[in-house]
């Protein structure tokens, strides 16, 4: 199974106020567990359309760096993601930034999904690449 957990949030209002329209900024930390094992770093952009979490119909932007093994082979690499997220779940559509892999993984092509519900341990994901 392609699941990861969640090991760190820190999210902190950048502009509005709580409750109301607003833009946070979060920093994250990751554990994956599948195709890819490793851990990843990601630093989002989110928007609040009000109360709770609701992002509307917008995409919240982040990008994860990547540290471990992909298929076997060892290295780093980026993705970038557009997140849609509310009370009950996340969704995100992401793909691999080009250029980003390094060490065995240099050359790494691929996009992905990543979904799931609030309050999970794990979240399932998708990656389907080119080496």
């Amino acid at each position: 199974m392609n699941a990861f957990t969640m090991k760190n949030w820190e999210e902190n209002v950048v502009s509005g106020t709580e409750g109301g329209p607003r833009v946070a900024y979060a920093h994250a930390a990751m554990a994956y567990e599948g195709v890819i094992e490793g851990e990843s770093v990601c630093d989002l952009l989110l928007y609040y359309a009000g109360e709770g979490y609701e992002s509307g119909t917008t995409t919240s932007p982040s990008f994860e760096r990547f540290e471990g093994k992909v298929d076997g082979r060892e290295g780093t690499f980026v993705v970038k993601h557009e997140f849609t997220f509310d009370a009950k779940g996340i969704a995100s559509t992401f793909a691999v930034v080009p250029g980003s892999g390094t060490g065995a993984l240099a050359g790494l092509t691929g996009s992905g999904t990543v979904g799931g519900a609030m309050g999970e341990e794990k979240m399932g994901y998708t990656f389907e690449y080119t080496l």
